[in-house]
């Protein structure tokens, strides 16, 4: 078995060091904040500022592959989240007649819940869990490492802190996008990895609200997610009655800057169906607008074309594949990333065929969900960039969404991408779901893709106020 040391205490290293101990090894944490998560949802959630996480306070979607992670492999995680609030949530809700059962439904529920409600359930476990030493309070500040032949590189042994060394036989970067180490590996003489970085263009507005008692499940069949030809509007339902509501718009949009204003917000959400649905029920508005712009794909590989530029060390979560939030693909390829971690920990992990291998897999399993995520967001942004509605293969994909809505056999095609079941070249392609699209479409031959929300002039005249 091995020695694990995790950089970062987010969701991805809380997992990585919980199922690394869960498998047998034993396992250092290592997280620059002074505090853990905590069962006081609300604080810890509204109150407490973690500028190295901006995403904290944004919306997230448990989708059924991370559902699915949880279940089998932290099934206390995922009733500990249960206990706390969270709600799950099949596709196949949103039929009145709910179709039959069929084998694969499982992995299409997703769990409802505020990012803090599975980081407590992940740190409330990995308190109890022996074999793990959390250290709050103390970030890496550096790497140990061993210089070895012109071939093997670099090979890291363990970290450093202000409170001295640590060894161990694997170190995972977990640290974010934002962690800084890349800075850490070059101090300890890695030549720099391959980065692919794709703007996206768009820019996020979201503010958080709580349902009046007795209305916690929200508008029975909610279609939580609109865009017109310049902006879109999304909303979350999470744990606890609380929900967030997300408009969303090119970076460049003269309109963006008003959106910060709640009441501009607030009128501006309620000109898409979903914020009116869901704002219309008398919510209480629990927080300010948060803003987030200017975000990338980025898939960072600590990797050439001469093979791993370090052994010893591997990177799991935001910091190997970070993806915008339009999918809510983060979490789920966190949680990939950290199970195998802890498969395969033991595998001489220090070698360059470790580290050749853990590259290799991302590459199979992770690489190919990033660069789906690239398509989509491109698409939205060109077409909020140049305020031009859906033609050609977008009105295919729309009818496809539209046809889902009634066709329970596309709507599992659907979901099954979404829930990263299968990759939308293989579902999408399949003769079943081609043929009931055709012939949904063929009974409309004058279909256009809807275009919900404001016209621009509303829309401006809502942005001034």
């Amino acid at each position: 078995m091995a020695h694990v040391l995790v950089i970062g205490g987010g969701v991805a290293g809380l997992a990585t060091a919980l199922l690394a101990a869960r498998r047998g090894h034993t396992a250092e944490l290592f997280e620059r904040d002074t505090r853990a998560p905590g069962t006081a949802l609300d604080r810890d959630f509204f109150d407490w500022r973690r500028p190295t996480v901006p995403q904290a306070s944004q919306p997230h979607a448990l989708l059924g592959a991370a559902r699915q992670v949880l279940r089998t492999e932290l099934p206390d995680v995922h009733a500990e989240m249960l206990r706390l609030g969270a709600r799950e949530r099949s596709e196949l809700d949103w039929f009145e007649d709910r179709p039959p059962a069929r084998p694969g439904d499982e992995d299409l529920v997703m769990i409802q819940a505020r990012r803090i409600v599975l980081e407590s359930a992940l740190a409330t476990a990995l308190r109890a869990e022996r074999g793990v030493v959390a250290r709050y309070g103390e970030p890496v500040t550096g790497l140990v490492a061993l210089t070895g032949s012109a071939s093997d590189g670099v090979r890291v042994t363990g970290v450093t802190t202000r409170c001295g060394a640590y060894e161990g036989d694997l170190v995972v970067d977990a640290a974010g996008r934002r962690g800084g180490t890349e800075r850490l590996l070059a101090d300890a003489g890695c030549r720099p990895g391959t980065v692919e970085r794709h703007r996206t263009g768009l820019a996020y507005f979201c503010r958080w609200y709580r349902l009046p008692p007795g209305m916690e499940e929200g508008p029975r069949r909610p279609w939580n997610v609109t865009g017109g030809a310049f902006a879109g509007c999304a909303v979350f339902p999470a744990d606890n009655g609380v929900f967030a509501v997300t408009l969303f718009v090119h970076v460049e949009d003269p309109t963006r800057g008003a959106l910060r204003d709640p009441a501009v917000f607030e009128a501006a959400a309620r000109a898409f169906p979903p914020g009116e649905a869901w704002l219309g029920l008398g919510a209480e508005p629990l927080s300010g607008v948060l803003a987030t712009a200017s975000l990338d794909n980025r898939w960072s590989a600590l990797a050439d074309e001469r093979g791993p530029v370090v052994r010893g060390l591997v990177p799991v979560g935001d910091a190997l594949t970070h993806t915008n939030p339009t999918l809510g693909q983060g979490t789920s390829l966190a949680l990939w990333a950290a199970r195998r971690v802890a498969q395969t920990a033991h595998e001489d992990p220090g070698s360059a065929r470790f580290a050749t291998a853990h590259h290799d897999w991302a590459v199979r399993t992770l690489k190919p969900w990033f660069d789906f995520q690239v398509v989509a967001d491109s698409a939205i942004g060109e077409r909020f960039a140049a305020r031009a509605g859906r033609t050609g293969t977008a009105r295919e994909v729309a009818a496809l969404f539209d046809c889902a809505l009634e066709d329970p056999e596309v709507m599992r095609a659907r979901a099954r991408v979404r829930h990263l079941v299968g990759l939308p070249g293989r579902v999408y392609g399949e003769p079943a779901v081609r043929i009931r699209v055709a012939h949904w479409l063929a009974r409309r031959p004058d279909y256009a893709p809807p275009e919900a929300g404001p016209a621009r002039a509303e829309w401006e005249k809502l942005t001034a106020g």
